[in-house]
């Protein structure tokens, strides 16, 4: 999958991770955090399942990056020492 679609579906993913995490590091961080989720989901899924989840943006690329979109938004706020987002 290209960079610029890994870039729209973790926008994506990020902007669902938002309203389901409510952060408090607001929109912006949270997409931000829905890309590199983007790219931590589908790494996770393709060691994990063995498959190929980077195809392009369709659903299963969605839902993974936005698995991977809620892991990392939830590692950030976890940080000690940091405001919680």
């Amino acid at each position: 999958m290209s960079i610029l679609a890994w870039i729209v579906v973790g926008l994506i993913a990020g902007w669902l991770a938002d309203l389901v995490v409510h952060a408090k590091g607001g929109l912006v961080m949270n997409l931000i955090l829905g890309i590199v989720g983007a790219v931590v989901g589908g790494f996770l899924a393709s060691a994990i399942f063995g498959g190929d989840f980077t195809t392009g943006i369709n659903l299963t690329t969605i839902l993974v990056a936005f698995v991977g979109a809620i892991v990392v938004v939830l590692a950030v706020r976890a940080l000690p020492g940091r405001s919680p987002v």
